[in-house]
């Protein structure tokens, strides 16, 4: 089962020593460029500094901006992986089926647990502001 959308090519060969260090840097670029087109993720990354606004309005310390951070790169990651998930499905499933439904709401979950995450903690930190002040 050949999904269209996507081209055959030959595998390329194995790229070894500092010249794969850059060749996984492009790699990813191309993942954040093909994750661009996912408008969960447009919308992650506009998130991003209207919670650094929030951290600020709370008088927010520099560990909360890291845990923001950290929180943020593991949504990104998520959302990556569960793209990937999606686009695998999509490739091997061009019906309906079960196990492709399972595995994009197993993904989505993913996603949502980390979305609930990075609310709890933006949350906790405008709270925490409001009850100091």
């Amino acid at each position: 089962m050949n999904n269209p959308s996507y081209t055959s090519r030959a595998k390329p060969e194995r790229i070894t020593g500092i010249a794969h260090v850059f060749a996984a840097a492009g790699y990813s670029i191309g993942g954040i460029r093909r994750l661009w087109q996912e408008t969960a993720f447009r919308h992650i990354t506009l998130a991003l500094p209207i919670c650094g606004v929030v951290l600020a309005l709370a008088d927010a310390r520099l560990n909360d901006y890291c845990i923001m951070l950290v929180l943020f790169f593991a949504l990104i990651a998520t959302e990556a992986l569960n793209t990937a998930v999606e686009c695998i499905v999509d490739h091997l499933a061009l019906d309906w089926q079960e196990f492709a439904r399972d595995a994009k709401d197993l993904g989505s979950l993913a996603t949502m647990c980390l979305l609930g995450a990075n609310a709890v903690f933006i949350g906790s930190v405008a709270f925490g502001a409001l009850t100091r002040g």
